[in-house]
């Protein structure tokens, strides 16, 4: 009897500080970490990214942001079929939200 074909795992990153973020299957707690984290998956098609703005003391997710502008500005934008992002700060959200979407990455607010 064959087997039934598996699907693979969706790839469903998150950049979070504090929440546990069940559905993601990598979480990244910095911003260094979440640069590592994407530049590990550069070649390969992310399913979801969960962005939060605030991650801890001065850090927040706009080196994240920056690296996605750039690899979009030079051509490359990373493979992501949704960016949400869950942030409790309204102002950077949104700057989050505006920064992504001018560079075409599909992005929203979400609440995690």
């Amino acid at each position: 009897m064959k087997e039934a074909p598996t699907l693979p795992i969706p790839v469903v990153l998150g950049i979070d500080d504090l929440r546990p973020l069940p559905q993601a299957t990598r979480i990244a707690r910095t911003s260094r970490e979440g640069i590592q984290l994407l530049e590990e998956h550069r070649n390969s098609f992310i399913d979801e990214l969960w962005l939060d703005h605030d991650l801890g003391g001065d850090d927040t997710i706009m080196p994240v942001v920056t690296l996605m502008e750039e690899a979009a500005f030079n051509g490359q934008p990373f493979q992501i079929g949704a960016v949400f992002v869950h942030s409790a700060n309204p102002i950077g959200a949104e700057t989050v939200v505006r920064s992504l979407a001018r560079w075409n990455y599909r992005v929203q607010r979400a609440t995690a």
